[in-house]
């Protein structure tokens, strides 16, 4: 296996160099592009993947290879199988950095056909739904998505949508990654832009950095910042948030012998939203755990499932009409050592052939309002259509 690292000023070529099949991770430390395939992780059992990653890691050594890698998603249903492989030739670089006037873009656009699933009324029936649930008591906050599915009139040009995520979302984790069955010649990528790190691990230190509590934002800047400043007061996203945090903080507790877990958010912006945002680090008790075991443990916060876990998961899947797949799992990479990366797998799409299916969600809490969380759903909808050369939903 070939591992290289790149300069700062070569490091771009790495997401000209992309084709679809391949993993990209575009992360505000490093850029990541992996080709080939050694071996595919084939397993549902998420309480044994790390060491199934172990025993492969062993094979690529014996093989020649003297730094793998593990990269690729693991789906939102924990009985569905991961995508997970160690590549043949990984590169490494610095951060993305384009420069104005680079961008290219085709003399055409395709033209879409879109229809979402669920339907807008029936979405907010479902959020209707969710909100009966917690007035009973049997839930306390319930993570409800929808889906558009897109069909075009010529093949989905990956490279380019993936390249214009990377320029407009530079402060977020850009990605693709081919999640079609091993056994297929029909290659699936999945792919997006997401603002969310799950764990991140270098060493004995880890960072999650939780997302929860969102408004969209305004071409406006004065109602843009009215939007801003009244999600630091709202009192129903700062609970919503303050249930993310404490959940990320009880996983992570029992590796770590420090938390440093601040007591209030801050608001950070992508292209398309503000979110409420919480980064909690620790030092590990145990710097050989592995990324992978650290992230599971995590995942699926309650920022894309709700509370509590196992009855917000059954009952998405009998609210939602659609199988989400990859979307609200979890995409990274590890190394032998344990380091790694793992991101919340929102803000995107699967595309194969000529379609796309997007995916967006929104949390729904005691106050939570169904014309509301479809807003949101459509405002989050628009990180991908933008990169589609869509700007009206």
């Amino acid at each position: 296996m070939k591992h290289s690292l790149l300069s700062t000023e070569e490091n771009v070529q790495l997401i000209h160099d992309y084709q679809p099949g391949a993993f990209f991770l575009a992360s505000p430390k490093r850029t990541i592009l992996s080709e080939g395939i050694f071996q595919h992780i084939d397993t549902n059992q998420l309480n044994e993947l790390s060491k199934r990653v172990a025993h492969v890691f062993d094979d690529a050594k014996q093989a020649g290879i003297q730094k793998p890698i593990v990269a690729g998603a693991v789906p939102f249903d924990p009985t569905q199988p991961v995508r997970l492989s160690v590549p043949a030739h990984v590169q490494f670089s610095d951060p993305l950095e384009f420069h104005q006037g680079e961008e290219e873009w085709e003399a055409t656009e395709p033209s879409y056909e879109m229809t979402p699933v669920p339907s807008p009324d029936v979405y907010m029936n479902g959020v209707n739904e969710g909100l009966d649930k917690i007035e009973k008591g049997e839930l306390s906050k319930i993570v409800l998505s929808r889906s558009l599915h897109l069909k075009s009139n010529r093949e989905i040009n990956t490279k380019a949508i993936l390249e214009r995520l990377a320029r407009h979302n530079t402060t977020g984790y850009t990605f693709a990654t081919n999640v079609a069955d091993p056994k297929s010649s029909q290659e699936r990528t999945l792919l997006g832009a997401s603002p969310e790190l799950l764990l991140s691990k270098t060493g004995s230190s880890v960072i999650s950095n939780p997302l929860a509590g969102s408004r969209p934002r305004s071409s406006d800047p004065v109602e843009d910042q009215r939007r801003h400043d009244e999600l630091l007061t709202s009192a129903k996203d700062l609970h919503e948030h303050a249930v993310v945090v404490d959940a990320v903080t009880k996983a992570l507790a029992p590796y770590c012998h420090t938390l440093d877990v601040p007591a209030s958010p801050s608001v950070i912006q992508t292209e398309t939203m503000w979110h409420l945002s919480t980064v909690v680090k620790g030092e590990l008790i145990d710097a050989g755990v592995s990324s992978i075991d650290l992230a599971l443990s995590l995942h699926p916060t309650p920022a894309v499932c709700g509370t509590p876990t196992a009855d917000a998961r059954e009952a998405i899947q009998a609210i939602e009409p659609f199988d989400r797949g990859f979307f609200t799992g979890m995409i990274g990479w590890s190394d032998a050592t344990g380091d790694g990366d793992w991101i919340v797998t929102i803000r995107c799409a699967e595309a194969e052939g000529h379609s796309l299916r997007l995916f967006a969600g929104a949390g729904v809490v005691k106050g939570s309002k169904a014309e509301e969380e479809l807003a949101e759903t459509s405002a989050k909808f628009n990180t991908m259509l933008h990169a589609m050369g869509i700007h009206q939903l």
